[in-house]
């Protein structure tokens, strides 16, 4: 037995993913790669003549699979487009294709492999795949926008305000079925002195969180003029603790914001107040540097963790990997493995109970791999399952994640991004058992530090510090 088995919990407040989105996802996933195998057996019956791939072309197209799968998997290519444009979705293509074929041109050209194939097959192949891959978005985008007409696949949102845009926004979706937003209903600002037409009422500002939460809201869009800062601050504060995306119409100026930006839903222009400093091109980056990273560290360090498993196994009866729930990026749940450093027990529903100095539940070899964090070494195969990355911050239990947030100002934003091996808190010496509020709040700066100031740089910079410093500590217990 290698893993201990996970107990049920109730994930309080997290969004599952809808069938149809998921089908739509694997269909791209899976038709990408087929696209690639299709325009090159087009291209070489058009160049050729011939319906099937000579050896040498046969290897070069199974070698480009498994690199687009790699650039694909670490690139925005399969993130939800839901209520934006076509355009934007080819450009987006356009660009993963070029990654890929340039890659390989690359790969030929330092080989001295260019001479051995047709420019022409190669070029025919780069069109037709790439036109594949387009028309198969066409095709989704159809499929989609017909089962969202009919009710299904939807996202909610409800309205903050009621003035001549957030009708607009009623109208528009509406108007534009196959974005599959749809609308609730609409809270009332004190200052409002119109209503909507086309969604019900649903109260005044202070029901707004309740009903964000149980009703499962996905998206708040906020309505209000310029003057009414107070209640878009208020409607923030309500919010704080929710995942729900929170948009404002139209824009704002002088207020404190979590990595803001602009963009386009169905031709409005709306600001978006609170979203992931990781989206687009560094979403890329990150995953790209998140898998490299973890799958050459693993390949160096797995004697280490030979030797780790043998030690926890001789330590005390037990498996040699212990799963945890936590919260990933979104607030969705994840399994979080370490080797296991305590004896096996059992702890009541719902209780989870810090490790404290002098813990009886630690075993003596479980104690050095706390103090010296090799008990984490096993979350480089989450970083590879894609729920966790090398830098991030660091994901805390459940149950401290309900107690916490109600606490400290803007805790659960910290599950904007991937929960971290290591993180900006941790390498500063925010470790180990967090048994005040003060020091849980001095902990989420950090992380907001840190989403607020994302780079590459600045995850090879805490890397780097997590090797020379961040490894031990004197509240590591």
């Amino acid at each position: 037995m290698l893993y201990m088995p996970l107990r049920p919990e109730a994930a309080v407040g997290l969004r599952s993913a809808s069938k149809f989105t998921a089908a739509f996802g694997a269909v791209l996933r899976l038709g990408d790669p087929l696209m690639l195998v299709a325009g090159a057996l087009l291209a070489n019956w058009i160049r050729f003549g011939a319906p099937l791939l000579s050896q040498e072309y046969a290897r070069l197209l199974v070698q480009t699979v498994v690199f687009a799968l790699l650039v694909f998997s670490a690139s925005p290519l399969y993130r939800s487009w839901r209520g934006r444009g076509l355009f934007a979705e080819a450009f987006q293509v356009t660009l993963q294709w070029g990654v890929v074929f340039g890659g390989v041109l690359l790969y030929m050209a330092a080989l001295q492999l260019t001479e051995s194939y047709s420019r022409l097959w190669g070029a025919l192949w780069f069109g037709f795949s790439l036109a594949g891959a387009v028309g198969l978005r066409v095709v989704v985008r159809g499929t989609a926008a017909w089962v969202r007409s009919r009710g299904m696949d939807l996202r909610t949102a409800v309205i903050v305000g009621a003035n001549p845009d957030a009708q607009r926004i009623v109208e528009t979706m509406r108007r534009e079925s196959w974005m599959g937003l749809q609308v609730e209903g609409w809270f009332a600002t004190a200052a409002d002195r119109s209503v909507l037409s086309g969604v019900p009422p649903l109260g005044r500002l202070d029901g707004l969180a309740g009903y964000v939460e149980d009703g499962r809201i996905d998206q708040v869009w906020i309505a209000l003029p310029m003057r009414e800062q107070g209640q878009i601050a208020y409607v923030l504060r309500q919010l704080e603790h929710s995942t729900a995306e929170v948009k404002l119409l139209p824009d704002l100026f002088g207020m404190q914001l979590l990595n803001h930006s602009v963009e386009q839903i169905g031709g409005l222009p709306v600001l978006n107040l609170r979203s992931s400093p990781l989206d687009g091109t560094a979403h890329a980056i990150k995953s790209a540097m998140d898998r490299m990273l973890a799958s050459l560290i693993l390949l160096l360090i797995s004697p280490l963790m030979v030797a780790i498993a043998i030690g926890v196994k001789l330590g005390s009866p037990g498996p040699v990997f212990f799963r945890q729930l936590r919260h990933g990026i979104g607030g969705k749940p994840i399994e979080v493995w370490k080797f296991r450093s305590m004896r096996v027990h059992e702890e009541h529903d719902g209780q989870v109970t810090q490790a404290r100095r002098g813990d009886a539940r630690i075993t003596p070899f479980g104690a050095f791999l706390r103090r010296t964090s090799l008990d984490e070494l096993p979350q480089f195969i989450n970083v590879l399952q894609g729920t966790m990355s090398i830098v991030g911050p660091r994901p805390h239990a459940m149950a401290h994640n309900e107690q916490y947030k109600t606490l400290v100002d803007s805790y659960m934003q910290r599950h904007r991004v991937k929960p971290g091996i290591t993180g900006w808190a941790q390498v500063n010496g925010l470790r180990g058992e967090t048994d005040t509020v003060a020091k849980m709040a001095r902990r989420v700066e950090y992380d907001l530090y840190y989403l607020q100031n994302w780079s590459p740089w600045f995850d090879l910079r805490i890397i780097l510090l997590t090797v020379f410093k961040g490894f031990t500590g004197s509240n590591a217990y």
